[in-house]
């Protein structure tokens, strides 16, 4: 049998009992917006990152787009971030109509170049969004100095990063805001789409609460042009009862990429490693081997193991993004990485038989 790039049933199996009694209840309640689960959800989440402030929100992509409006982020205004990731982060400066900025990626941890950072900030230029891409979090202590020297708004992008952790600190509790996604498959999910923003700045957290409820801080007052960005209460139900193993699903997470790590020590394979400092909690696993798409071919072929490429265009080359007049070869790593990087199944429940079995199909791929 192949194995699946992520076992949702597996995990369900294993927290039944908790997870139907969490929607039976309510549906019993018939409480089914912004009601106790939902603030139990922030109550813990934002214990759990040290912040003051946890708003739960509709979607990732929601947490991003309310967060740039809150920073103060307009149209015309320039936002850094990478090219390499999905293209929510993008999107949502888009959406409050300023600029994408993308500067190149690291070849091995697959996240912002730092040092290309200062580079690319001008006199529009007022956040940078940096991605923890895969699980890996960013080299912060740094793009903090940058953005403290220029006065510039830090949103940190931790859609597949909670729980990592670098220089002592979760991802997300180290900028100005940090957004996070429960979709489905990350390794913290739900069973349908659902986001969080968490801060330490009190004015920010206010406005957050508002634009994510119509713009309303006092029922049927509404103070600005908001948004229906509600986390609805099945879905933080849900994420309660999975929030609760959240460190183990990460720690068997890391057990299973250094177990990969191990078999697939081989000429032609790049494994991921984890960056000094730092906890990588490994929502994906990705290699890089240079004949990627024969590798990918023959894996398909083989029907032993899927896998995933996350992710084959760059933002900077996308159909969305022609308008930036960015060309082919110049971020010249992250287009290279794009056509190098395959994904491997990758979940806690992954058995040590499965990790071999995926090894070896990938092996002979090669």
């Amino acid at each position: 049998m192949s194995v699946p790039m992520v076992d949702l049933k597996t995990q369900y199996q294993a927290i039944q009992d908790e997870i139907n009694s969490a929607v039976l209840g309510v549906i019993q309640s018939t409480h089914f917006i912004l009601g106790p689960h939902g603030k139990a959800l922030e109550e813990a989440v934002a214990a759990y990152h040290g912040v003051k402030h946890a708003i739960a929100v509709a979607s990732g992509t929601d947490a991003l787009h309310l967060a740039l409006i809150a920073a103060g982020i307009k149209r015309g205004d320039e936002v850094i971030t990478t090219p390499f990731t999905f293209i929510a982060t993008a999107e949502a400066i888009s959406y409050v109509g300023a600029v994408p900025v993308f500067v190149d990626i690291d070849p091995v941890s697959f996240n912002m170049d730092i040092r290309q950072v200062e580079a690319a900030i001008t006199k529009k230029t007022r956040a940078i969004i940096p991605v923890h891409l895969y699980g890996q979090p960013v080299n912060m202590e740094p793009l903090m100095q940058i953005a403290k020297k220029h006065g510039l708004r830090v949103v940190e992008d931790c859609a597949q990063s909670f729980g990592a952790v670098t220089n002592g600190k979760k991802t997300g509790a180290i900028g100005d805001i940090g957004c996070f996604s429960f979709f489905p498959s990350k390794n913290l999910g739900c069973y349908g789409d659902g986001g969080m923003v968490i801060t330490d700045d009190s004015k920010l957290a206010e406005q957050m609460l508002s634009l994510r409820n119509h713009g309303s801080r006092v029922r049927y007052y509404h103070d600005e042009i908001g948004f229906n960005s509600r986390l609805d209460e099945m879905q933080a139900a849900i994420l309660r009862v999975k929030f609760k193993h959240i460190d183990e699903y990460n720690a068997k997470r890391r057990n299973n990429a250094f177990a990969y790590n191990s078999h697939l020590s081989a000429p032609g394979i790049q494994t991921p490693s984890e960056e000094k400092g730092t906890t990588h909690v490994f929502h994906q696993y990705t290699i890089k081997v240079k004949n990627r798409d024969t590798v990918k071919q023959r894996l398909d072929a083989g029907n032993v193991t899927s896998s995933m490429i996350y992710y084959p265009v760059p933002l900077h080359l996308q159909a969305a993004y022609r308008d930036l007049g960015i060309k082919p070869g110049s971020l010249p790593v992250a287009e290279q990485t794009a056509l190098e990087v395959l994904s491997l199944p990758m979940y806690p429940e992954l058995t040590e038989d499965q990790i071999r079995t995926v090894a070896d199909a990938v092996k002979k791929a090669l």
